[in-house]
């Protein structure tokens, strides 16, 4: 199997590196993990954060950001992301009011197409991270493959959540195969569920205060779960992985239900070790 870059979303120890980034990395490295993804940086400047990922022997692979950043402040915040050495930018959610079939779209398809070739000046390429709802269709074709056929390659790859493609009632393993040569990192989740049908994995609110007919955690007995611990069959995503020429895999758990979030970076990196990683 091919020797991936292992990296930790920071996401998943958000509190964790609110309190005590220093420490926070230090465990960490600890871990076996010698690359992470930011997702905020908790008032620390770029010389900050860059200071203490060399301290730990870590390199920042990517961070994710929502890209109006990038409309409002170009120049510093490329400046911030040349800084800790950053080599993707990753937009983690997008409302789905941007997406194809909305009026929204071309004027979202225009910002990719600027701030992709704004990052790539720099060094850095622009990826879409994605969640269950992109697999909706509009006109026979998901939401997600309207945005990566609308924005070309060169500007916008991906960056594939395995989770949420198969929670959408799909094959993420397929799915990276199909984005051969565009995904250079994916995002390894697990999780289990009731149900592999798309849709929130909370309760919605209606206008008069009343959960709507979707599906609530609690009905789809949804859970996250450590890497290897779940549905997800990973040595079949990570021959996937390789087969479209992934560089990276990121681990990442939203929410730790059953053990520290810690604990579930370090049982993540232990049943990936034991694949050979």
């Amino acid at each position: 199997m091919k020797k991936f870059d292992i990296a930790l979303q920071l996401y998943t120890i958000r509190n964790e590196i609110e309190e005590d980034m220093d420490a926070s990395l230090q465990q960490v490295k600890e871990m076996g993990y010698d690359f992470v993804e930011f997702a905020g940086y908790f008032g620390k400047t770029a010389t900050n954060v860059r200071n203490l990922l060399d301290k730990h022997g870590l390199k920042s692979v990517s961070v994710h950001q929502g890209y109006s950043i990038f409309l409002d402040e170009p120049e510093e915040s490329v400046e911030y992301l040349k800084t800790i050495g950053a080599k993707y930018s990753a937009v983690p959610w997008m409302g789905k009011e941007k997406h194809k079939g909305s009026p929204e779209f071309a004027k979202t398809v225009e910002d990719f197409m600027n701030i992709g070739q704004l990052l790539q000046e720099a060094g850095i390429t622009l990826l879409y991270h994605n969640h269950d709802f992109e697999f909706e269709r509009y006109d026979g074709k998901f939401l997600l493959d309207w945005l990566f056929e609308a924005v070309p390659a060169n500007i916008l790859q991906t960056e594939i959540d395995t989770c949420w493609v198969k929670f959408a009632g799909y094959d993420p393993a397929e799915y990276i195969r199909q984005y051969t040569g565009r995904s250079p990192i994916v995002h390894l989740k697990d999780f289990t569920s009731k149900s592999f049908t798309g849709g929130p994995v909370y309760a919605l609110i209606d206008e008069s205060g009343k959960e709507g007919e979707k599906p609530s955690r609690e009905d789809q007995r949804f859970r996250f779960r450590p890497v290897g611990q779940g549905v997800q069959n990973i040595p079949e995503i990570l021959k996937a992985a390789e087969d479209a020429g992934t560089d990276i895999v990121v681990v990442e758990q939203d929410q730790c239900p059953d053990c520290s979030p810690m604990e579930v970076a370090k049982i993540s990196r232990d049943y990936l070790r034991s694949l050979g990683l």
